[in-house]
C-alpha cells in the first residue's frame, strides 16, 4: 500500500505499479522541497499550500506528514503533477534558490523512484518474513523521509542490487575469501569472523558481501591473481541485510557484520573509509563506557572490530558489531523504529490502546540513554529512527533502547559542545521523536504527544533542555540543499523547524 496523505485511505486503491511508485518516491522528495525551499501559504481542507519562491508558484498537496498528490497552480484551477514532472520542478527551484546547477541529484531522483518500482514487483508473490525484527527492518520503501532520493542505488541496473535488498525480503550467503597472513589488518575482536569457514594455512577468513565484490571486482583482480585472496565458497548459512544494506545480520552465530558498498544512498557513498575506521575503537569504547553506568535495560551493540587487507583497505573492510545475547531483555522482541513509522504486520503501533501510556513507556526508554550519554560522558549518540531499535513485550509496549553504530557517533570535545548538542537535538527529537509522534496521533486522532515529550525531558537535568522547551524551532537538516550544494555527505546543516515542545 503506497504512503497515503494523512488520513486519507484512498490512496490504497491505486493500482498500477509505476503510481505506486511514484506516491512512494514523492513524499520524502516533497518532504524536503517544503521543508527547504517552500513557503507555507494556507491550508484549504485537506490540502495544504505552499509558494516556490524561484518562481513564485504555488503547489498544493495533500496531508501534512507524508504530503502526496502534488498540484501546481494554473489558471482556472490546480494542475496535477506527475513525479517526472515534480523532480523537473524541484531542479528548477533549487538552481533559482541556489544559483547552482547539479546534474547528478536529479537522475538520483528517478533512479530512486525506479527502484522503489523494482522493490514493489519484487515483493510480488513473496511472503513477508516471519521473524517479526526482520520484518521491521525490511519494511522500508518509503526509507528516510526527509531525503530527496533515498532508494537511489547508484543507477546500476536492477538485477546488480536487487538480491541483496532488504525491501525485497533478501536473504543469502556470505562470500567468504581467503586472505594471505601477511596482508591482514585488524583492530579490536574480529574472532567472530573465524566462527564462519575455515581458511587455508597461511590464510585468514575474510567475509564479503557479494555485492561488494561485485563492484570492487576491478580493485581486487591483481589480488586474486598472485593469490593473496583466494575464494573458499559461502557460508553454510544465509544472512539478511537491515535496513542499512550494507549491514547484514547472521541469525546464526547471532553477529552484524557491516560491509563496504561503492555505492552512494543517501547522501553518502556507503564506504568503510579508512579514518573512520581508524577512529572506531575510540569511539565504540566511549559509547561503552557511557553505557556502563545504565542500571537497567539500555544496551549499545558494540562495534567491536574490523578486518581488511592492507591493499584494499577500504574495499574489502568488514566491521564485526554485536548481536543480541547478553544485551535484548528476556522475552522481548526487537523492533527497528524506523519500522514503526513505515509500518509493517504485526506493527505495535496498530494495536495500541492507550496512547498516553504507550508513548510514555517509548519516552522512558530512548531518550535517558542519548541524554545521559551526552551529559555524562560528551558522547553523542547517533539516536535517529536507522539506528535505534526498541524492544517490546508481548504486549507491544516498549521496554528497552538498542542503539547502534560508532561511525555516526561524535565525541566532546572533538565537536564543540553546542554543535554535538544541536546534532543529538536533530537525531533524537526531529529525525525520531517527531516521526513516531507523528505515526502514533495518526493511529490515534486527538491524541497530543508533546507534554509527555516535554515532560521526559524536562526530567533531565541538562544545561540545554530549558532553552530546547523555550526555543521557538528545533534543528532541521536540510539533506536535499545538502546533496544539490555536493556537500560532504558527513557535513549537517540545519535550518529553523516549528518547535512542538515549546507550550505543549
Amino acid at each position: 500500500m503506497p504512503p497515503p496523505a494523512d488520513g486519507d485511505s484512498h490512496q490504497g486503491d491505486i493500482a498500477a505499479s509505476g503510481a505506486l511508485a511514484d506516491a512512494y518516491a514523492a513524499v520524502p522528495l516533497l518532504n524536503c522541497l517544503l521543508r527547504e525551499v517552500a513557503r507555507p501559504e494556507r491550508s484549504a481542507g485537506r490540502h495544504r499550500v505552499y509558494r516556490l519562491p524561484g518562481g513564485d508558484r504555488l503547489l498544493r498537496v495533500r496531508g501534512s506528514r507524508r504530503p502526496a498528490e502534488p498540484e501546481l497552480r494554473v489558471p482556472g484551477g490546480w494542475r496535477r503533477v506527475g513525479h517526472t514532472e515534480l523532480v523537473k520542478l524541484v531542479a528548477e527551484e533549487l538552481r533559482r534558490h541556489t544559483g547552482l546547477s547539479n546534474h547528478e541529484l536529479p537522475a538520483e531522483m528517478i533512479d530512486s523512484r525506479d527502484a522503489v518500482a523494482a522493490l514493489l514487483a519484487a515483493r510480488a508473490g513473496k511472503t513477508p518474513p516471519d521473524d517479526p525484527y526482520r520484518r521491521s527492518e525490511q519494511s522500508l520503501l518509503t526509507g528516510h523521509t526527509h531525503h530527496p532520493a533515498p532508494k537511489a542505488r547508484g543507477g546500476g541496473p536492477a538485477a546488480g542490487w536487487l538480491p541483496y535488498a532488504p525491501e525485497a525480503y533478501a536473504r543469502f550467503p556470505l562470500t567468504l575469501l581467503g586472505l594471505r597472513e601477511d596482508t591482514v589488518v585488524e583492530e579490536g575482536d574480529t574472532s567472530a569472523l573465524d566462527t564462519l569457514g575455515t581458511a587455508p594455512p597461511g590464510y585468514r577468513l575474510l567475509p564479503a558481501h557479494p555485492w561488494q565484490l561485485d563492484l570492487a571486482g576491478p580493485e581486487l583482480a591483481a589480488a586474486f591473481a598472485d593469490g593473496r585472496l583466494v575464494r573458499l565458497g559461502t557460508t553454510t548459512r544465509d544472512t539478511w541485510p537491515t535496513a542499512a544494506i550494507r549491514t547484514l545480520y547472521a541469525p546464526g552465530p547471532d553477529l552484524f557484520l557491516k560491509f563496504s558498498l561503492d555505492v552512494r544512498i543517501t547522501n553518502d557513498i556507503r564506504r568503510l573509509w579508512r579514518h573512520d575506521l581508524l577512529a572506531l575503537r575510540r569511539t565504540d569504547e566511549a559509547v561503552c563506557a557511557a553505557f556502563e553506568i545504565f542500571d537497567g535495560p539500555p544496551a549499545w551493540l558494540s562495534d567491536r572490530g574490523y578486518r581488511t587487507a592492507d591493499f584494499a583497505f577500504e574495499a574489502l573492510a568488514v566491521l564485526v558489531r554485536d548481536g543480541f545475547g547478553g544485551r535484548l531483555l528476556p522475552g522481548a522482541t526487537p523492533l527497528l523504529a524506523a519500522g514503526l513509522v513505515e509500518g509493517f504486520d504485526g506493527n505495535p503501533l496498530d494495536r495500541v490502546a492507550d496512547p498516553e501510556a504507550w508513548w510514555a513507556a517509548y519516552l522512558a526508554q530512548v531518550v535517558p540513554p542519548a541524554l545521559a550519554a551526552f551529559a555524562g560522558h560528551g558522547v553523542v549518540i547517533e539516536a535517529h529512527l536507522q539506528n535505534t531499535l526498541v524492544a517490546v513485550d508481548a504486549d507491544g509496549t516498549p521496554v528497552q533502547a538498542l542503539y547502534r553504530d560508532a561511525e555516526g557517533v561524535k565525541l566532546l570535545p572533538e565537536v564543540s559542545r553546542e554543535a554535538g548538542w544541536e546534532r543529538l537535538v536533530y537525531c533524537l527529537v526531529v529525525n525520531h521523536l517527531v516521526e513516531i509522534a507523528g505515526a502514533l496521533t495518526e493511529r490515534n486522532p486527538g491524541y497530543d504527544p508533546w507534554p509527555a515529550a516535554r515532560r521526559e525531558l524536562a526530567r533531565h537535568d541538562l544545561p540545554e533542555i530549558p532553552a530546547l522547551l523555550a526555543s521557538p524551532t528545533l534543528p532541521g537538516k536540510t539533506n536535499l540543499l545538502l546533496r544539490w550544494t555536493n556537500a560532504n555527505g558527513a557535513d549537517a546543516r540545519y535550518l529553523p523547524l516549528p518547535n512542538p515542545l515549546r507550550g505543549a
